[in-house]
């Protein structure tokens, strides 16, 4: 299966209609900039953010955004960076788990409207699993695949060679990546009173 198409309309809206089965909310815009535009309308001044490290928002220009602090939001990441203290910094990283808005991708989203999100550490899976009431996935149409089976292979065959390959050429040939971590996102139950919106992009971003 060629994982670098977009989708076609079709399954868009068979995806769009299983994610609002699963509690999952959703949109569609055609650009980043729309995109970019949709996350400044979700989040609402005063609010806590929260990001995971991902190739999508840096495209879509959420991360030059968030750190031009122009938004009147809550920047949790660029406070944790800024503290130099090891025992301060690791206590604002457990802050930092209880954010009002937490913003990353996922690697593979099936037609039932299932997720699939890996990690090395799993450092972002708290806020995605429970702790952030507000999720907010920007996922190009490129990754909406017919099935969850087809998703976890998107993600083993597709996603983490091109990874490893990217974290070698950033931090050196030893630093590559692992699948240590595995989430899939089958639903949100209607008690937790979380939000999980997914952005489907119809542009070619992220992996």
């Amino acid at each position: 299966m060629n994982y670098t198409n977009l989708a076609s309309n079709e399954a868009i809206t068979k995806t769009t209609v299983a994610l609002a089965a699963n509690n999952f909310k959703s949109a569609v815009v055609a650009t980043k900039e729309e995109a970019l535009s949709k996350i400044k309308e979700l989040i609402p001044q005063g609010a806590s953010v929260m990001n995971g490290s991902s190739t999508t928002l840096q495209q879509v220009g959420f991360v030059d955004y968030l750190k031009a602090g122009n938004h009147g939001w809550k920047n949790l990441h660029e406070e944790i960076l800024a503290e130099k203290d090891s025992a301060k910094q690791n206590e604002l990283r457990r802050q930092a788990l209880l954010s009002d808005y937490y913003l990353g991708s996922v690697h593979a989203l099936s037609e039932t409207g299932e997720m699939v999100i890996a990690s090395n550490s799993g450092s972002q899976l708290p806020h995605i699993v429970y702790s952030s009431p507000n999720v907010i996935f920007v996922v190009s149409t490129k990754k909406i695949v017919p099935t969850l089976e087809e998703a976890s292979r998107r993600l083993r065959e597709h996603v983490v060679p091109l990874e490893d390959v990217r974290m070698k050429q950033v931090y050196g040939p030893e630093m590559g990546t692992k699948l240590n971590k595995e989430f899939i996102f089958h639903g949100e139950p209607t008690y937790t009173g979380r939000t999980i919106t997914v952005l489907l992009v119809q542009e070619d971003l992220g992996f």
